[in-house]
């Protein structure tokens, strides 16, 4: 986003120029994308002009989608460096299987994050017997520098902690809010808190001025700080913002991520989050070796997905902006 003048809380459309005063808001339309054999995502983030939301550098909707009579999810064994998955359900069931030995089924208002480091393997799938509807958001978490190279890991949450008004339920799946914290392990101040309307209403929610934010809307339909919004579009909020308005005219869920700014420039492609292309086309063919690096996912005899082929120029180091950096 480059810089014009610009009141604070205009929302400005992508490839529009974005203000110098804060906090600016942005609308990105979001695209459709093939996810293994049988589903579609929309994915929200990355984007040309926001890279990411705090350190949050990936975000996919998918659903809700009836899969009564079909397989659902199915992502074979892949690789993942530099990041953390964190997978969210609102129906339906996710079985992890991963290169550490988890084998753990997912449900709505449970939390599984898995921390990459310097490299793990896992794969996803619907369970043969599984619900009519599958409806979710897969996110990922760069990694800064003190973190990336660590071990893997892997961590199930099954409760989390909620906080209840008349008209609005947060579910915090990262970070803080309201007081409480999330038992998920993050590596930079981060938020991450499901909101639910069930009945409409307007909502007042207290924000980190610090942070920046982005908020999406799973179903239903809001106005978000007087902007409207309605799945597959997400909403971006500079820093500087102290409170957050919500209106619904009826059942409404949504996603309310933030974070402190992410400073280092990424490389991201494919499953891979590093810094240089170089990073990255070594990440590549040590998951094509079939070396110690990744290892093989356990309890999963599928075929490793094989990684696309390195593009013909070189891979560009981009800050949270899109702008190239190095």
């Amino acid at each position: 986003m480059s810089t014009a003048e610009s009141m604070p809380g205009e929302t400005l459309r992508p490839g529009t120029a974005a203000a110098v005063a804060e906090p600016t808001n942005v609308l990105l339309p979001g695209h459709d994308v093939p996810l293994g054999r049988y589903t579609t995502v929309r994915r929200l983030l990355p984007q040309r002009q926001l890279r990411t939301v705090g350190a949050w550098c990936f975000v996919d909707h998918f659903g809700p989608d009836d899969v009564a009579n079909r397989p659902g999810m199915g992502i074979g064994p892949h690789p993942h460096t530099g990041l953390q998955t964190v997978t969210w359900l609102v129906h339906g069931e996710i079985r992890h299987l991963d290169s550490l030995g988890n084998d753990q089924l997912i449900r709505p208002g449970q939390l599984n994050v898995m921390t990459s480091g310097h490299g793990i393997a896992h794969s996803e799938y619907s369970p043969v017997d599984h619900p009519p509807t599958l409806h979710g958001l897969q996110l990922w978490v760069a990694l800064p520098d003190a973190a990336r190279a660590d071990p893997p890991g892997f961590a199930h949450h099954p409760d989390l902690p909620v906080l209840s008004e008349s008209n609005l339920s947060v579910t915090v799946l990262v970070g803080e809010f309201g007081g409480v914290r999330s038992p998920a392990v993050v590596h930079s101040p981060l938020l991450g808190a499901q909101l639910w309307l069930p009945d409409g209403g307007t909502a007042r929610l207290p924000l980190t001025g610090a942070f920046e934010h982005g908020v999406l809307v799973m179903s239903g339909a809001a106005e978000v700080a007087d902007v409207a919004l309605t799945p597959g579009s997400l909403l971006y909020l500079g820093p500087g913002r102290r409170e957050l308005t919500v209106r619904a005219a009826g059942p409404t869920r949504l996603m309310l991520l933030g974070g402190e700014p992410f400073d280092s420039a990424l490389v991201m492609w494919w499953n891979f989050v590093g810094r240089s292309h170089e990073e990255i086309a070594e990440a590549r063919a040590d998951w094509m070796a079939g070396g110690p690096r990744f290892g093989r996912v356990r309890g999963d005899d599928a075929d490793p997905l094989p990684a696309p082929e390195m593009p013909t120029t070189r891979l560009k180091s981009r800050d949270r902006h899109g702008r190239t950096v190095g």
